[in-house]
């Protein structure tokens, strides 16, 4: 009871900006619910509220993001996804790998604060939003670099999903090497298929669309390693101060995971895994109108220059990347 009393407030008020921006969502799919629960929540933080609603607003941002996490794996199954997208695997590695160094050594030059690098980079290179929300809390990334790393992503997202489609027309690609490129080289899951459903309208084929989903689901297991590596390399650096893995560890990862494998051994039913993707949908929006609720946007505002810079380089090297491997591979 103790525990309800004290979040009840904060949970509710993300729980009904949420469903305004799950709404808002369904309406303007490019963009998508989680954007818009982090964009109203921003819009709301300029207000005064009462402290009342931070630690629910605070347990929010953070439990509820990893309970969504979670849910998520019960909506994938490991042998399809492994089967259909292992000819994507090399390039996958490959434009992750270009993402995650590009933002390394740009983010150095740029001077831009280490979490928002982190979240930038694998934002760029797994799966936008959803990468960034397993991360956040690995790192402990503060609220104003989980704004500001997804309102980069949201930036390219909406834009790749106009130009990619012309791009691809451009460059006289196939309905294959386009589902490729746009499942390597797009961040976010929404912004994936509103472009490959762009280029399965123009073209009469859904073949762009489908190996688009499917590769963009190989990209996302990426989730597992990547947050693994950076709760090993934080355990390590925190030595000093007598942190134990246990209390980096990201147990949610290994609780998505066995939902993961749960999931493809006993083949739930499609009705349950539509909720159950439904549900985590809605909670990732919560958590991120949390997020936002707990962000400073004038302050956002001033920092915003660099991450885009950062943002835009990673994008870039994604795509090229992406290209130049398909030509090497013959893909088209």
């Amino acid at each position: 009871m103790s525990f309800v009393k004290k979040n009840y407030q904060g949970i509710l008020l993300s729980f009904f900006i949420a469903l305004i921006a799950t709404f808002l969502g369904q309406r303007f799919s490019i963009i998508g619910g989680p954007v818009f629960g982090i964009l109203l929540g921003l819009i709301i933080a300029l207000f005064p509220r009462k402290q009342m609603f931070e630690p629910g607003i605070a347990f929010t941002s953070k439990k509820i993001l990893q309970y969504a996490i979670v849910l998520l794996g019960f909506s994938m199954n490991l042998f399809q996804i492994f089967a259909v997208g292992s000819q994507s695997l090399l390039i996958i590695i490959t434009t992750i790998a270009t993402a995650l160094i590009v933002s390394y050594f740009i983010s150095k030059w740029l001077k831009v604060p280490t979490d928002v690098s982190i979240l930038v980079g694998v934002g760029s290179s797994i799966c936008g939003g959803s990468a960034i929300a397993a991360t956040a809390p690995v790192i402990k990334a503060k609220g104003e670099d989980i704004a500001t790393s997804i309102s980069v992503i949201f930036l390219f997202n909406v834009l790749a999903a106009f130009l990619f489609p012309i791009f691809g027309n451009i460059l006289g690609m196939n309905d294959i090497g386009f589902g490729m490129w746009a499942g390597t080289a797009i961040n976010d899951t929404s912004s994936v298929v509103a472009a490959g459903q762009t280029w399965a309208v123009s073209h009469a084929s859904d073949v762009a669309l489908n190996y688009a989903t499917i590769v963009k689901l190989t990209r996302t297991l990426a989730i597992i390693p990547i947050t693994l590596i950076l709760a090993f390399y934080r355990s390590k650096k925190s030595s000093a101060v007598s942190v134990r893995m246990s209390e980096t560890f990201p147990w949610f990862i290994l609780f998505f995971l066995l939902a993961a494998i749960f999931s493809t051994v006993f083949q739930l039913n499609e009705n349950i895994v539509d909720f159950l993707t439904t549900l985590s949908k809605f909670c990732i929006t919560m958590a991120l109108t949390a997020v936002g609720l707990n962000t400073n946007l004038v302050q956002l505002v001033k920092s915003g220059g660099k991450p885009i810079l950062l943002g835009f380089s990673c994008w870039v090297s994604i795509m090229l990347v992406s290209l130049l491997m398909q030509q090497v591979l013959g893909i088209w």
